[in-house]
């Protein structure tokens, strides 16, 4: 078993891979820039180092992550999601300092990372996969050449990277004209890359990722699906497990699919294979994430296995404890991200110093975060704050738990999405389990709810405002 664990990342899925170490007797080595100095996760772990004062070079120098994991006598580094967790280099960085990368080797991350080269894999494989172009484009007029024959819309998407950035619509000509340049600028500034693609684009699918683990045996299983059709501009905002519009029979399909492309690529440790599910029940594959995602905990709620104890397992060469038939969900279980946004003011950011906050608790409640009363939130990162995520037997008692929960969460100093996700919850259509890609959209009216705070959010205030006065 693995020894002492470097954890290449921040926030709080820095805490959530603390908390799995110290589960498993493993010393954990916290890095942090500058910005990162009063984070939760460098206090909770057993060790920190400063990467310097850049808030984000730090976090993206695999040379300095690798070398930093050698010297402090780590036997591994954690990737996490996002920054390097799918950057091979970091994988090849460890190898030639033998290290243990907790994710894929790096020939599978460099191939799935690549659109076009795991479109190629899935079809040897046999997964569906949507029409498009056979590999990169070579320039706007064969772009136009391959939407003109599979008809538009067509996705115009950066070969490289995720996470929603180097996407773009186009409905026509023109619009595939506008955007191309747009998408090679966005794939080199996000990606190193200005390599694109082209598919046809499913109008208002569902989104349907199936979470898989596979170690270095040949054992792979499937932890069932997750529904992440809840998003805006590409970003997930609100994930359920299982999926409330798939039958049995669709969940056994996709979820044996799912096992099938992870074969196919000798994939090691968690990941994640996402499909498009259209209006004719029709999955097609789009893409696979060769990293634990933010949404793990959802997976791990309605199946009882704790996936990063799992990707640490398999790390260190040990077999899955689970087989397939060994894999039972129970319930439903709904994963909100708390972003600090103003979803009022088209969803601006929103930071500052935290005044004062509490989780929700009580039955079928799990806060994951890295913040805290008096936690200062950097303008540099991502805008999530926390993952409230809730459990029960089944959807409307699901609905109604996330309700209690969120009501239940204070945070205060800020805006959050919290206000609209109570509103997605109150929506008819979310309410009776059916939704797509386009929900958010479609709805507009959501982001019309009142500033006006709750009686006991006033009063929380005051207490606030009094015990400052106080010196308490």
């Amino acid at each position: 078993m693995l020894r002492k664990i470097l954890i290449a990342n921040r926030g709080e899925i820095a805490v959530r891979i603390i908390r799995a170490c110290a589960e498993m007797g493993i010393r954990s080595v916290a890095v942090f820039s500058e910005a990162d100095r009063h984070s939760l996760h460098v206090k909770k772990a057993d060790e920190s180092y400063c990467l310097g004062d850049d808030p984000l070079a730090g976090y993206l120098n695999v040379h300095r992550i690798a070398s930093l994991a050698a010297a402090t006598g780590c036997d591994a580094v954690h990737p996490g999601y996002g920054f390097l967790s799918e950057n091979p280099e970091l994988a090849e960085a460890c190898e030639k300092r033998a290290l243990v990368f907790i994710g894929p080797n790096a020939e599978v991350i460099q191939r799935m990372g690549d659109k076009t080269a795991a479109r190629k894999a899935m079809q040897a494989a046999g997964l569906p996969v949507t029409p498009g172009s056979a590999g990169n484009l070579a320039n706007l007029d064969e772009a136009l050449e391959v939407a003109e024959q599979i008809g538009y819309p067509i996705m115009l998407k950066a070969t490289s990277g995720g996470g929603g950035r180097g996407i773009r619509r186009c409905d026509s000509a023109e619009d595939l004209k506008r955007n191309y340049q747009r998408v090679i600028s966005e794939a080199t500034k996000a990606f190193g890359r200005a390599d694109v693609f082209l598919e046809k684009c499913i109008v208002d699918p569902r989104h349907i990722e199936v979470q898989v683990l596979a170690d270095q045996h040949g054992n792979a299983i499937h932890l069932y699906e997750r529904d992440c059709s809840i998003q805006r501009r590409n970003q997930k905002l609100i994930e359920i497990a299982p999926s409330p519009q798939l039958d049995e029979a669709q969940r056994q399909y996709i979820g044996g699919l799912a096992v099938i492309a992870t074969k196919a690529v000798d994939y090691t440790n968690a990941g994640t294979v996402e499909f498009l599910l259209d209006h004719d029940g029709r999955f097609y594959f789009m893409e696979m994430n060769t990293r634990v995602q933010v949404e793990h905990t959802i997976s791990e709620t309605i199946t009882g296995v704790d996936i990063v104890e799992e990707q640490i397992r398999v790390a260190a060469g040990l077999p899955l404890r689970f087989q397939q038939h060994e894999i039972q969900r129970r319930g439903f279980a709904m994963q909100f991200r708390i972003n600090a946004e103003d979803p009022r003011n088209n969803f601006l950011p929103s930071f500052g110093r935290i005044s004062r906050y509490y989780a929700p608790g009580g039955p079928g409640v799990r806060t994951d975060t890295a913040i805290y009363t008096g936690y200062e939130v950097p303008p540099y990162y991502d805008s999530m704050l926390a993952k409230v995520i809730v459990w029960a037997l089944n959807w409307e008692d699901a609905i109604n738990r996330g309700e209690r929960a969120l009501n239940d969460m204070g945070l205060y100093g800020i805006r959050t999405t919290i206000p609209y996700y109570l509103e997605i919850l109150n929506n008819p259509e979310f309410r009776s389990g059916s939704f797509n890609t386009g929900f958010i959209d479609a709805h507009p009216e959501l982001s019309n709810y009142s500033y006006k705070r709750r009686r006991d959010d006033l009063a929380a205030a005051l207490a606030v405002a009094v015990a400052a006065h106080a010196g308490l």
